[in-house]
């Protein structure tokens, strides 16, 4: 799936210039790429169905999607890099549908759209792509594959490209995702990648349902905390006190509780309990 200027572009061709427009109409959030509190986003559907994607305070977004077309969406980072992208998602296609919780991007020379996918629905899409081996990281196994678009939509209008996959067997809907490790590992394996587009967090689906909630962190920004309690000034020991803030990602106070003991709560938030 691509940006919103390859598709008019692509659907230009096909149809006229009046061909936009129409899509425009019968789609709820229209197509863009953007940025949003310290993060890029992107977001693209073919006007199939009524879908719609939010932006949210720091690196989260939603996205509800209905049955009948394509969707693909989230937040990162333009240019795309070697990062350490730590996520958490509320994912929820309808009856295990045709959908993917992903890291996503695309490079050109060469063109490639590449996919590393911690959960996808019922349809694994390594099933119609090239095996290319596998590689370990956190803690479970990632399969490669890779396939060929031929003369289909993409970043640069339409093209011939390939698509490189990662995909998890041991699917999870948070964690941390080393994308280095992943670029090597394709490069290993005789697929190389070019100069960085954009990277996201996506949440790609197909002809399903569903709705999604996803918060990524990294480099560029760190997401909120999910409605923390207020953190209290440390006292005069350097430590924090009952209920205060003792550490997550980005969190530069004390990392000690005077009363309690510092537990955390998420990736970017832990509390003196």
């Amino acid at each position: 799936m691509v940006s919103f200027t390859a598709l008019i572009t692509a659907l230009t061709a096909v149809s006229g210039a009046l061909a936009a427009p129409s899509l425009e109409k019968r789609q709820v959030t229209p197509n863009q790429e953007g940025t949003h509190d310290g993060y890029f986003f992107s977001w693209w559907s073919d006007g199939a169905s009524p879908v719609t994607y939010t932006n949210l305070a720091g690196g989260s977004y939603s996205v509800q999607w209905q049955r009948g077309g394509n969707l693909v969406g989230g937040k990162g980072w333009n240019p795309g890099s070697r990062r350490s992208i730590t996520y958490q998602a509320d994912f929820n296609p309808v009856n295990n549908g045709n959908s993917y919780l992903t890291v996503y991007g695309w490079t050109r020379n060469p063109l490639v759209e590449y996919y590393i996918i911690e959960r996808h629905g019922e349809y694994n899409p390594g099933s119609q792509a090239q095996a290319r081996g596998q590689v370990t990281h956190a803690g479970s196994t990632y399969r490669l594959y890779e396939s060929t678009r031929h003369q289909q939509p993409s970043i640069d209008g339409t093209q011939t490209f390939q698509q490189y996959w990662a995909i998890r067997d041991q699917q999870r809907t948070s964690g941390t995702v080393d994308t280095g490790v992943f670029f090597d590992a394709w490069a290993a394996a005789g697929m190389p990648l070019g100069n960085h587009y954009y990277m996201v967090m996506a949440t790609e689906a197909y002809n399903s349902a569903g709705n999604s909630r996803v918060t990524i962190g990294g480099s560029g920004g760190s997401p909120p905390p999910t409605n923390p309690p207020p953190s209290n000034p440390p006292p005069s020991s350097g430590c924090s006190a009952i209920w205060g803030q003792c550490g997550g990602m980005g969190w530069n106070g004390p990392q000690c509780c005077s009363q309690g003991t510092c537990q955390q709560q998420n990736p970017w938030y832990s509390q003196c309990l």
